[in-house]
């Protein structure tokens, strides 16, 4: 980066928090992890930087819910002394203090934990003021299964732990296959809507969710070319006529039928539709180490709907 391009300006918001939080520093309540030449762990984001830990982190803020709950499925929980006000799991976490989250995480709550690590994922505003605070972020995001496991594997190594993450995968990895082995044969191949963002938008075959479909056998009514998360016209889902809609529950299917056109599919006469509850939606949405618990949902959903005619 170079420093003598000029930095865009701040917000006030923004540039009083880090006022406040140099206070801290100054007096000494600011985070260990400021020192010139750490050396011991070398890392690097998804934004291209060069991460170097003295130590395996010990106090860590997470301010996106999958990487709190990597840091957990890695035995890392305890190391947890923040996280954003969307993290949920495991349950533990509840009671840590809540630091915002993508688009306002608080600065000054954040540098007052005395984190060695913040993670975040790449466009984060906070990354920047944190890192002119001499506070170690760490970049992370996951969009496909192959980020996850290159996600866990990283946060492995962060907490000291090299080889947990992919070992974790692996785990993950066969659980899928577990799960498609209970997938009814009648629906394999048979192509699924997954709503997503209140209808406004599907997952496609080109999102991890997508990737997650065609581990079961599934098919995906919404092409990759789309984009992994494209906005859908009810016009195109009438067109598609998935065999299967899977939503949140916050749906009501009734309401879907009223969108135009929808009363004529299949799908909605035939009742083929998987309402999943709002918790359990949430980890189907979360790119992370619940993902065969989501395969799971998928299949029992299926197995619930029975064998599909044609």
């Amino acid at each position: 980066m170079n420093s003598s391009a000029p930095r865009p300006p701040l917000s006030t918001t923004t540039a009083r928090q880090i006022a406040k939080a140099a206070a801290l520093v100054a007096l000494g309540l600011g985070p260990a992890a400021m020192h010139a030449h750490a050396a011991g762990i070398r890392l690097e984001d998804d934004r291209g930087i060069t991460l170097e830990l003295q130590a395996p982190a010990k106090r860590i803020v997470s301010l996106m819910p999958s990487l709190t709950e990597t840091v957990c499925a890695l035995e890392a929980c305890d190391r947890l002394v923040g996280i954003d006000r969307h993290a949920n799991w495991p349950a533990s976490v509840k009671g840590l203090p809540q630091v915002g989250g993508i688009d306002d995480a608080n600065i000054e709550r954040i540098v007052a934990l005395k984190p060695d690590l913040v993670l975040l994922r790449p466009r984060s505003r906070a990354a920047e003021p944190l890192e002119r605070l001499g506070i170690k972020v760490l970049a992370l995001d996951a969009k496909t299964h192959a980020d996850m496991r290159r996600v866990m594997e990283t946060v492995a190594r962060a907490t000291g732990r090299p080889g947990a993450g992919e070992a974790f995968w692996r785990k993950l990895d066969a659980g899928l296959d577990a799960a498609k082995a209970r997938v009814p044969a009648g629906w394999q191949g048979r192509r699924v809507y997954f709503e997503v963002h209140g209808g406004m938008a599907a997952a496609s075959e080109s999102s991890f969710i997508g990737e997650t479909l065609a581990r079961l056998g599934l098919g995906n009514a919404v092409p990759g070319t789309l984009g992994p998360f494209p906005k859908m016209s009810p016009e195109f889902v009438v067109r598609a006529n998935p065999d299967v809609l899977m939503v949140s529950a916050l749906g009501e299917i009734s309401a879907m039928a009223s969108r135009p056109g929808w009363s004529a599919m299949s799908a909605i006469q035939r009742g083929r539709v998987c309402s999943f509850a709002s918790a359990r939606f949430d980890l189907m949405m979360r790119p992370g180490p619940r993902l065969d618990e989501a395969a799971d949902a998928i299949v029992g959903c299926l197995a619930s709907l029975g064998e599909p005619k044609p």
